[in-house]
């Protein structure tokens, strides 16, 4: 059995990805595929109690890097390399490019630590493809202002999420074959043919 593919969803918060994760899942489902969908931090029930104190709770920013890819072990040890090897296709919102924009960009930790922490929890692991839209900050904060609670990274200052932006730019820059930027400024349709696009390119390496 052909081992599957692992994409994973990237942005901003307030850009819209979380949006068209559901669309691609059933894009593929609709391709006779099978599709496990999850989420970072997250996507196990440990996965999702680190979920609770990673979005809430103030701590040193590396003990929220480290709890980050504690988190991500789980998640791949227990879902993500599960499925792949099964031969289903794995979406997560959101991957350790996340982590590189938000402790990396945001929190300005040095990136040789991140590096590190890649390096030994998930060497030899990578989604085949990475959706990284993208928006303005000033698009991404009025998305967030509709009156629901917001987490303690959606609380952040501007120059937070410029920093966070610009890192995710230039990840996308040094991994122009992975990552793929999507204009989510765009009406939701040309988004979606844009990200449907990516997505069956994957199919020529099936």
């Amino acid at each position: 059995m052909a081992q599957g593919k692992f994409i994973s969803f990237e942005g901003v918060d307030g850009a819209g990805k979380s949006t068209h994760v559901g669309a691609v899942a059933q894009y593929l489902r609709d391709r006779g595929l099978h599709v496990v969908t999850t989420r970072e931090p997250g996507g196990t029930p440990l996965g999702e109690k680190l979920r609770e104190l990673l979005l809430h709770e103030p701590m040193h920013l590396e003990t929220e890097a480290l709890l980050m890819f504690a988190s991500r072990r789980e998640h791949i040890a227990q879902v993500i390399l599960p499925a792949l090897q099964r031969g289903d296709w794995v979406i997560s919102d959101r991957f350790t490019d996340a982590s590189f924009a938000y402790q990396g960009g945001g929190r300005q930790l040095a990136l040789d630590k991140l590096q590190s922490l890649e390096q030994w929890v998930h060497a030899d692991l990578q989604p085949d493809l990475t959706l990284l839209f993208d928006v303005p900050l000033e698009v991404a904060r009025e998305r967030l202002s509709s009156g629901r609670a917001l987490d303690k990274f959606e609380q952040e200052k501007d120059d937070f999420f410029q920093r966070v932006r610009d890192v995710y730019l230039m990840r996308a820059h040094s991994f122009p074959s992975r990552i793929k930027v999507i204009d989510s400024t765009r009406p939701v349709a040309e988004v979606s043919a844009q990200v449907e696009q990516c997505v069956t390119a994957l199919f020529d390496d099936q």
